[in-house]
């Protein structure tokens, strides 16, 4: 027995004629959603109840202070990214809209109740006008439109325009109620104040007349913080110029003492001192320069001490040197006449500035308390003074105008033009839709069905080759005969059952299938028919003895046959042997099979029955029941030389039919090769090629559309409908 084989699933790549392929075969799926898409868009389009839509269009701005209790210009507010947010559920909440249901005319717990049925309760309208209400913002504006939709248009316009009159009244509502409380400050603020005022100013004049101030003395007290101040700084000013004065002039008179001392004063004042102290001093300096200069040249001459030049310089120079002695002696005396004069001014400079500190002092002391009530007393008389004007202003501009922010630029008006169902949109939505899902299932669908669907699917997965196909809707070869077009595919089966034959020894052919319906027993009768037709003797052996049903296809008796022959009931080949229309065609039937004799397809006596069959005829086709689910059909696959298995084209699992394939080799059995069953050859390009040709030749010998056409004893027996079996 071989191996069996088995491939791991190969990835496929799918190209766009396999899409194409897919849609094709599943057009009755796509057309179906399709349809259920369409169907329902357009139910939805024409039975559901139109709506109405108004809009009115309103400005919305931020209030401005109701009262501006100190009189100053309202700062500028900045943009608020979320204020039109706000509004738009104040717009729509429980307030806004329960007023609006009450102040409609009738009421909206009517209007929006359905006929025949009881008034809304208030919570139950809210939440129904809630869903029919739409507020948004005009782009880039600050204009807000509130939509309302309802069956009627006049009922939806209504209803539009109260929720902004509704709106609009809470508005005013908000800032007579702000306006009101700013009033009452400003009245409860100005009482106060005044009643202050009136307290201060009374004690005021029991301090004036504690203190005896007169008017005059009020208004020196007033400013007489601001005189000593001035005071003040103009002595402190001066004190600060008298020391700077007396402290240069005393350092100057103690360099010039110590360098006397030093006996270095005269060349002090000569270099540095004397020419900026005194000028008089450096030409006195300059004279006894001059004498020293004559002195010195008579000396150098040679005059002796008694000579007159010489007296007369010498006399030069001590004149000379005392006048600069006598004019040292007077910078000195009067440096020191200069320091003692700067020490007294300081003095008094400071005397006077000490007295005038302790004056201010005193004068702070006693007047202190009367100049702060003064003062309390003239902040808050300013203070009432602006709390009465702004009273009377606001009293004025309450008057004029009211304050709020909300116009009405555009009421709603009735539009008879319903803006849902719309049947532009909904339609081709809906048919959009139906395809994207029609396709969408299709393929998932497709994606799914693990059944055999190509000739590659199953050579890949069976690892056996394919004989023949088979197409769909194929009839009784032997009632349409051999020029049919389902004759051919057939003949190309026969055909290549004998080349894969492997024995020439080998006549018996059963016909097996997995699971049910696949068509195995049609498959074999034609195949029979094909070979009888080929003017070989052929005996096809109704086996399946669960469900027999040749004998219906030959439309002859099945009360005895092969069951009374295993069964030893005295009868011979001859005796059930049937004869058919076609010559060399003979036929078996299963007869009547005992309940309890179920397993007689394994007994000696149907060995032998097989073997007086291959003498007796060229082929013997032996019918069977599925594989799967029964024992017979893999004791007939063991028992027959060779096994054809039909595979229906997209019916069962490959898995199933692996396993159908694996039980024959299992068995023994010699599988030829698999026969594709009911295969669509108008709308699969895989299969197409394989009946075109002998259609077309079919096709070309009729001057009429193809007729299946059936012999007289055919025409003549009442209509049968030959269907699959299993």
């Amino acid at each position: 027995m071989d191996t069996v084989a088995t491939t791991d699933t190969p990835v496929v790549n799918l190209h766009f004629l396999d899409y194409w392929r897919v849609i094709r075969l599943r057009k009755s799926l796509i057309l179906t959603v399709f349809l259920l898409c369409l169907i329902t868009s357009s139910v939805l389009t024409y039975c559901l109840p139109k709506q109405y839509s108004s809009t009115v269009r309103i400005e919305v701005q931020k209030d401005a202070p109701s009262v501006n209790i100190l009189g100053n210009q309202p700062s500028v507010q900045g943009w608020d990214p979320y204020y039109l947010t706000t509004q738009f559920r104040i717009i729509t909440s429980w307030g806004i809209l329960t007023q609006v249901i009450t102040n409609m005319n009738p009421p909206l717990t009517h209007v929006l109740a359905d006929p025949g049925e009881p008034d809304l309760t208030l919570d139950q309208a809210y939440a129904l006008l809630y869903k029919k209400v739409g507020v948004d913002q005009t782009r880039g504006t600050s204009l807000i439109e509130i939509s309302v939709r309802n069956p009627d248009f006049n009922v939806a316009a209504k209803i539009a325009n109260t929720i902004a009159d509704v709106y609009k009244k809470y508005r005013m509502d908000m800032w007579n109620d702000a306006h009101d409380t700013g009033i009452g400050s400003l009245t409860v603020a100005l009482s106060t104040n005044q009643a202050t005022l009136a307290e201060m100013t009374s004690n005021l004049d029991t301090l004036r007349a504690d203190l005896k101030i007169t008017e005059l003395e009020e208004n020196g007290a007033m400013g007489h913080a601001s005189i000593d101040i001035e005071t003040m700084r103009e002595l402190e000013l001066n004190r600060i110029r008298a020391k700077e004065d007396y402290e240069d002039h005393f350092d100057t008179q103690s360099n010039l003492l110590r360098l006397q001392a030093d006996h270095r004063l005269h060349e002090a004042l000569a270099t540095a001192v004397g020419p900026h102290l005194d000028p008089e001093l450096a030409i006195k300096a300059e004279d006894v320069s001059r004498a020293r200069d004559e002195f010195t040249h008579v000396m150098g001459v040679g005059y002796g001490t008694d000579h007159p030049n010489y007296q007369a310089a010498l006399q030069a120079l001590m004149v000379a040197s005392n006048a600069y002695e006598a004019r040292i002696q007077g910078i000195m005396t009067g440096l020191d006449a200069l320091v003692n004069h700067d020490r007294r001014l300081l003095d008094i400079i400071e005397a006077e500035e000490e007295k005038t500190v302790t004056k201010a002092n005193l004068s702070a002391i006693t007047n202190r308390a009367y100049v702060s009530l003064m003062r309390k007393v003239e902040v808050t008389q300013r203070t009432v003074d602006a709390l009465s004007s702004r009273l009377i202003e606001e009293g004025v501009e309450a008057k004029q105008s009211p304050k709020f922010s909300v116009y009405v630029h555009d009421p709603a008006r009735p539009i008879q033009r319903p803006v849902s169902p719309k049947p532009l949109l909904i339609i081709p939505v809906g048919v959009i839709l139906g395809l994207i899902v029609g396709m969408g299932l299709a393929f998932f669908v497709e994606y799914l069905d693990t059944s055999v669907k190509t000739i590659d699917d199953v050579e890949r997965s069976l690892q056996a080759q394919v004989l023949g196909v088979i197409p769909q809707n194929v009839g009784n070869v032997l009632d349409d005969g051999p020029e049919s077009p389902h004759a051919e595919a057939y003949r190309v089966l026969r055909t290549n059952l004998l080349f894969a034959r492997k024995n020439e020894d080998w006549t018996t052919i059963t016909v097996l299938s997995g699971g049910a319906g696949e068509g195995k027993t049609t498959t074999l009768f034609n195949l029979a028919a094909v070979f009888a037709q080929n003017g070989q003797r052929i005996l096809v052996v109704d086996s399946d003895l669960r469900r027999p049903s040749i004998h219906r296809m030959l439309h002859t008796s099945n009360v005895t046959g092969l069951t009374d022959l295993l069964l030893n009931k005295q009868v011979s080949l001859d005796q059930v042997i049937q004869k058919t229309k076609l010559p060399t065609l003979d036929f078996l039937p299963s007869g009547k099979l005992p309940s309890s004799s179920m397993s007689i397809l394994g007994s000696a006596q149907m060995k032998d029955v097989i073997n007086q069959l291959k003498q007796r005829y060229a082929f013997v086709f032996f019918d069977s029941p599925p594989l799967l689910g029964v024992s017979d059909a893999s004791i007939l696959a063991s028992e027959i030389d060779m096994v054809l298995q039909v595979i229906q084209y997209r019916r069962y699992p490959m898995p199933m039919t692996l396993r159908a394939k694996q039980m024959v080799q299992k068995v023994g059995g010699n599988l030829l090769g698999l026969v594709l069953n009911n295969i669509n050859m108008s709308q699969d390009e895989n299969y197409y090629y394989y009946s075109g040709y002998y259609e077309y030749e079919y096709r070309s010998s009729k001057t009429e559309p193809t007729v299946v056409q059936l012999s007289d004893a055919a025409a003549k027996a009442a209509p049968i409908d030959i269907k699959q079996k299993y």
